[in-house]
């Protein structure tokens, strides 16, 4: 005879004062998504493995009265959990990460909606344009979504970066590209062209978004 799955528990927590009812395993973030309350997130993507990189998802949670701030996309819920989206110190910490991110991809449409948001200056910080802000999109849906794991992470720290992997790019990037609408500074479609030019010129096809 079959068993039966036992009923997965239903939390309640309060998002923003607003009572949210969620599930077990649920994270922060998905239980917000739930209830229509918008949480930023630049590293974020609803058919992949939470990753917590940008950490601009960050918010307030507050349990048996002690605060903290976390990021919401990798935080469980808890019964009776409260949580704040936004506040001063939220604020502020978004700020501070939109002024980082803006210091490699200043010309990003989607940092520079956020950074008039929440009034983040784009100088702050001494430029240091890679164009990427090391969300893992592309990776990371190459990884987990297509299985080929064409275009991976090379080097550490301040080092770090994307590459494609020009044998398998060759054979499975020119009909897919679908990692280029994912990503927020547009660099993933710029990183595979240059790959492109240098591992298997003449191959050029355009991209339509």
């Amino acid at each position: 005879m079959k068993r039966e799955s036992p009923p997965v528990a239903e939390i309640v927590l309060q998002i923003d004062g607003k009572a949210v009812k969620a599930t077990e395993g649920m994270t922060v973030l998905q239980a917000a998504s739930s209830a229509t309350i918008s949480i930023p997130t630049l590293c974020h993507h609803e058919k992949l493995e939470p990753y917590g990189a940008c950490r601009l998802c960050m918010v307030e949670v507050e349990a048996r009265g002690r605060k903290s701030y976390v990021v919401s996309c990798l935080y469980p819920v808890a019964r009776d959990l409260i949580v704040r989206t936004r506040s001063d110190k939220v604020d502020k910490i978004r700020r501070v990460i939109l002024e980082e991110l803006l210091a490699h991809a200043p010309h990003s449409p989607e940092l520079m909606r956020l950074a008039q948001e929440y009034g983040a200056d784009k100088d702050r910080f001494e430029k240091e344009s890679s164009f990427c802000i090391l969300c893992g999109l592309c990776v990371r849906y190459c990884a987990e979504i297509k299985g080929k794991n064409a275009v991976g992470f090379v080097d550490h720290g301040a080092r770090r970066k994307i590459r494609f992997v020009p044998e398998i790019a060759s054979n499975e990037c020119w009909d897919c590209q679908e990692c280029f609408a994912l990503c927020p500074t547009s660099f993933a479609q710029a990183a595979y062209f240059l790959t492109e030019a240098l591992a298997f010129p003449g191959r050029r096809k355009a991209w339509t978004p």
